[in-house]
């Protein structure tokens, strides 16, 4: 996927709000050798490519003032209510150096699994996209993973993941996210049914609750019965 930007020789405020009005989109290419460049991208083309999911997972092809170099899009930024992009970045690659990206998850043949089939449960998709490295010419746009063998003691983990050849999930120490989640309706209240059937153990008299103490007799009036008028 291609990109076209132009250096931005103007900045801050003031000049990125002149920018908008342009319909173009300030942003920022930054990576590799070369120091960080303020550039300006066409807003429609950007806005219309943010909507497709390979774009956030490629390599792309940038056209800075008619030099090529290829780039990923690192971050961007939406105006809170409106359909408007309000600032974008890149980052420079190198061939020969790994990129850290996050990649989405495609979830297929989980209607054909015997979770679903045979014990009617529900599938969690816990992550929608995991944290891989690896060269630019192994990334890839997205990773698949087939739920069709999935049972309902099954539950998917990050390092239970087939990755492609020459990627490797970012995870540190013992870290191990969950994927997906198998979930049987109906089989928690089952549980707290037996366990409301269980017999109970009776209690000892000496740990019984004693009775409420009798309710006082009322108090005699203070310096009792005054003498009668004669």
């Amino acid at each position: 996927m291609k990109v076209v930007a132009t250096t931005r020789k103007a900045q801050g405020t003031s000049a990125s709000r002149r920018l908008r009005h342009d319909n173009k989109v300030p942003g920022v290419l930054y990576g590799g050798a070369a120091p960080a460049t303020a550039i300006e991208v066409d807003h429609n083309p950007l806005f219309h490519s943010l909507r497709k999911e390979k774009f956030h997972a490629s390599i792309l092809d940038m056209e800075l003032d008619g030099r090529s170099e290829q780039v990923l899009l690192r971050d961007f930024q939406m105006h809170p209510y409106r359909p408007l992009v309000m600032h974008v970045d890149f980052q420079r690659i190198s061939a020969d150096k790994p990129v850290h990206v996050r990649v989405p998850l495609h979830f297929v043949g989980q209607e054909n699994s015997p979770a679903v089939k045979q014990s009617a449960a529900i599938i969690g998709h816990v992550l929608q996209e995991v944290d891989i490295a690896c060269l630019p010419k192994d990334l890839p746009e997205f990773i698949e993973i087939d739920l069709s063998g999935l049972t309902a003691q099954d539950t998917i983990k990050v390092r239970d993941l087939k990755m492609p050849a020459g990627v490797k999930p970012m995870l540190k120490g013992k870290e191990n996210p969950v994927v997906v989640s198998v979930t049987i309706p109906g089989a928690h209240v089952e549980e707290e049914a037996a366990a409301a059937a269980a017999p109970t153990a009776e209690v000892p008299a000496t740990a019984q609750k004693a009775p409420p103490a009798a309710a006082a007799a009322p108090a005699e009036k203070k310096g009792g019965d005054k003498d009668k008028k004669k």
